[in-house]
């Protein structure tokens, strides 16, 4: 989540590895989490469920 623009934005960023050139593909920014949890099941394996896992 960052503060872009004065309003809190969550990001999905495809990030590559420095071998790779290293780097960000931003692949989307929503507003909200409902919006934030369509966007990763479009363009991720992963759901919220999964990140709330691994943290």
């Amino acid at each position: 989540m960052q503060l872009i623009r004065g309003r809190y934005r969550y990001r999905l960023v495809h990030r590559y590895r420095p071998e790779q050139g290293g780097g960000a593909n931003v692949i989307g920014e929503v507003a909200s989490v409902a919006e934030l949890e369509e966007l990763l099941r479009r363009y991720a394996p992963v759901g919220l469920a999964d990140l709330r896992e691994a943290a």
